[in-house]
């Protein structure tokens, strides 16, 4: 079993930066991929970035790919998303996921096992 606790979410102008933490219990953290997906009211979760189990390789979809970056520390078990020139359409919940495949390119919802309670990101323009 694995627990995701997210943190680090606010209020942010446009263009402005955020960084999104999520620590996680467990003892197989570091075999696991990462990632963040996010939610806007009425819409499906939307697939965000992805790393694999050691962090070298990391994935991202089109819309932040340039401005997200996610990274790992395996010692400390913790995931993060570092965000930079925010937009509003950023705005949504975002979900810190933990996939048992170590792999990191999964990109479905159901394809990821664990999931953090959220935490709110607003962009303002």
């Amino acid at each position: 079993q694995v627990e995701l606790v997210e943190s680090g979410g606010g209020l942010v102008q446009a263009g402005g930066s955020l960084r999104l933490s999520c620590a996680a219990s467990g003892d197989r953290f570091s075999s696991y991929a990462m990632g963040w997906f996010r939610q806007t009211p009425g819409k499906e979760r939307e697939y965000v970035a992805s790393i694999n189990w050691s962090g070298e390789f990391t994935y991202y979809d089109d819309s932040v790919k340039g401005r997200f970056t996610i990274s790992r520390d395996n010692d400390k078990k913790t995931v993060s998303l570092q965000m930079n020139s925010l937009k509003p359409e950023d705005t949504a919940v975002y979900y810190c996921v933990s996939d048992i495949t170590p792999t990191g390119w999964n990109r479905e919802p159901s394809e990821y096992d664990y999931w953090g309670q959220g935490t709110r990101v607003t962009v303002s323009s």
